[in-house]
């Protein structure tokens, strides 16, 4: 959705809202959607506080303003203050993730860190289900009751497809093409790709949109959005947590299971079936820019043929 056009110039009290709404955004998403551990979101929560603390000493109150040397000049404050090596750095990687965030979501135009060199840290990948458990995990919801055919259309969506949560709850019905079996995302920075449904998620998708979402709708303002809540209302990221995670227990899957989870597991499961790692790549809406540019070529057709050779559901 392109950003609003503002008629006046914010005040630096609003400009300081924001600033700190912008960081409340990217802690729900690493609460939600990256499923961070609870000791990691509390850290960054306090590393971002520090960081807001500085900005507004140096009355920095807009993140367009943030320049590299501020980033620099913060680091150098906390070794000064007697933090450890550890921390600072840890401060760092979260002020890095945070600036990363707002501009892979189109809130910022600049990334004061991009050239900042940083400690490497690795980066765990969440656990992978296998057919097994997915198989059972889609199988729980009430398919009897309205919000049972909603639940199941969504869980059926996130695995045929492997887009992220944040891209679920903006799909439109004008971007979904069951005739096609096609999906149109608009993934981190507005970045369009064509994702395939396969013949599981098509079948949930449409008994969802003839018996529920017009009941739904009814109740509440769905602006076109797909699957909508109770209220008839976009739903929120922990509302799909929320899905994903109760049926993963009436499922009897004990592990933590989230919406990342069949991401990942969707990925997963086209590679371990032979699927080519470009079409996969451009389903998921490969993150990095270098990597996505040779994808851009592939075929819409092609990406359905990979789909629905290799998807476990196609």
């Amino acid at each position: 959705m392109p950003a609003r056009r503002r008629t006046a110039q914010p005040t630096k009290a609003t400009d300081h809202n924001q600033l700190r709404e912008r960081v409340r955004s990217f802690l729900e998403y690493l609460q939600i959607e990256k499923n961070a551990a609870r000791n990691t979101v509390q850290s960054y929560t306090l590393d971002l506080a520090r960081y807001l603390q500085y900005l507004d000493a140096v009355r920095i109150h807009s993140v367009e303003r943030i320049r590299s040397r501020h980033v620099t000049s913060f680091m150098a404050l906390l070794r000064d203050m007697g933090l450890s090596p550890r921390s600072v750095s840890r401060s760092f990687s979260a002020i890095k993730s945070f600036h990363k965030f707002l501009v892979g979501d189109g809130l910022a135009r600049n990334n004061p860190t991009e050239n900042l060199d940083s400690p490497k840290r690795s980066k765990t990948l969440p656990d992978v289900l296998n057919q097994h458990e997915v198989n059972a995990i889609l199988e729980q919801p009430l398919t009897a009751q309205p919000l049972g055919v909603r639940d199941k259309a969504i869980l059926e969506t996130l695995y045929a497809t492997g887009m992220r949560v944040s891209e679920l709850i903006t799909l439109t019905q004008a971007n979904v093409n069951l005739r096609e079996g096609l999906v149109r995302v608009f993934g981190k920075g507005s970045k369009e790709r064509l994702i395939p449904l396969g013949r599981a998620a098509r079948e949930w998708i449409s008994t969802y949109l003839s018996k529920v979402r017009a009941e739904l709708s009814a109740k509440g303002n769905g602006r076109g959005v797909l699957f909508l809540n109770a209220r008839g209302t976009p739903l929120s990221r922990m509302a799909i947590w929320n899905i994903v995670r109760q049926n993963a227990l009436r499922a009897g899957v004990t592990r933590d299971v989230h919406p990342h989870t069949l991401r990942h597991s969707f990925a997963t499961h086209l590679l371990e079936g032979g699927a080519d790692l470009r079409a996969v790549q451009e389903m998921l809406g490969h993150a990095d820019i270098s990597t996505t540019q040779i994808y851009t070529h592939i075929d819409r057709e092609y990406l359905k043929e990979v789909h629905r050779t290799f998807h476990p559901r196609g």
